[in-house]
């Protein structure tokens, strides 16, 4: 039976440690908020009540944290994962975080005779909860084939992206593509209102030709037409706007370390700081068709 330390346990975390649960692995679980460590141990995880005390005897380390200081900090810490976890222990950052601090923690796990991966996730709390999230994994390949059994306990597609960083990369990537595409449905159907087509007309239309894109068909920002989509929620999250703003923030960190333009992306990053800037940070990153609505720009 697979051993497993999982450390953070906020939105995403909470819901990954259930399947790995449901699959029958024994997972210690550790957060600073020690109350959420508490409620899984009603689930059958083991709550730790330090760093150290989650990684030790653990065969696979897994982390879902906010930030790359975060991430750094209980990694390299003196009651961190780095000092405590055992030799050859498999740790796997499922942060979204910047590519320099990835590359940094891989050279420093390799020195200690750690095997790290990064793999962020993509499919937010829904796909957390139904085990049905994107993982797209950075890496040695042989440290990637030893991971992929774990991962497919939390997730439905399992990407090699390649080298250390390069999971980092392509979420970094792809969420850069989602916060413009969101920007750009939110766009459509605003404009779509106030010319007096039916937005149920114009979802038929685009979701079916050229204009369709996920933003549309499966996380439509315009309540009514997609069930499963936090507009329907009253746009509770879903994926708080907040942390599109930190992923389109690494874009632009990303683009000015290779000389990539971005212009878009760019302005997509100044919409979403208005957003957040108005009080809307934790709430759904497509409740931004609102602000976009009322001309609050």
């Amino acid at each position: 039976m697979t051993h497993i330390s999982f450390i953070g346990l906020g939105h995403m975390g909470n819901p990954m440690v259930l399947n790995l649960i449901k699959a029958g692995c024994t997972v210690n679980v550790y957060d600073v908020n020690l109350a959420a460590a508490q409620e899984l141990s009603t689930h059958g995880a083991i709550p730790a009540t330090s760093l150290a005390e989650s990684v030790t005897g653990a065969d696979v380390v897994i982390t879902m944290l906010q930030t790359g200081e975060q991430v750094k900090e209980v990694c390299l810490m003196t009651e961190g994962i780095f000092k405590h976890a055992s030799s050859h222990v498999l740790y796997i950052d499922s942060s979204s975080i910047d590519i320099a601090t990835t590359q940094y923690l891989h050279a420093f796990a390799e020195k200690i005779n750690l095997k790290m991966l990064d793999a962020p996730v993509s499919g937010g709390v829904a796909g957390a909860s139904a085990g049905t999230l994107t993982f797209m994994v950075g890496g040695s390949e042989k440290n990637f084939l030893e991971a992929k059994p774990i991962l497919e306990k939390m997730g439905k597609k399992i990407v090699y992206a390649g080298t250390a960083g390069h999971g980092q990369a392509a979420k970094i990537c792809n969420n850069l593509m989602l916060g413009i595409s969101m920007i750009a449905v939110c766009e459509g159907f605003n404009l779509a209102k106030k010319l007096g087509l039916d937005t149920k007309k114009l979802f038929e239309v685009s979701s079916n030709s050229s204009g369709q894109c996920w933003s549309m068909t499966s996380y439509c920002p315009e309540p009514g037409l997609v069930e499963s989509a936090p507009s329907n929620n009253n746009y509770k999250p879903g994926f708080m706007a907040k942390m599109m703003l930190k992923d389109l923030h690494l874009g632009q960190t990303a683009a000015a370390s290779v000389g990539a333009a971005i212009p878009l992306g760019l302005h997509a990053t100044e919409l979403y700081t208005q957003f957040v800037e108005q009080g809307n940070g934790e709430i759904d990153f497509s409740g931004i068709i609102n602000m976009l609505s009322e001309n609050k720009i």
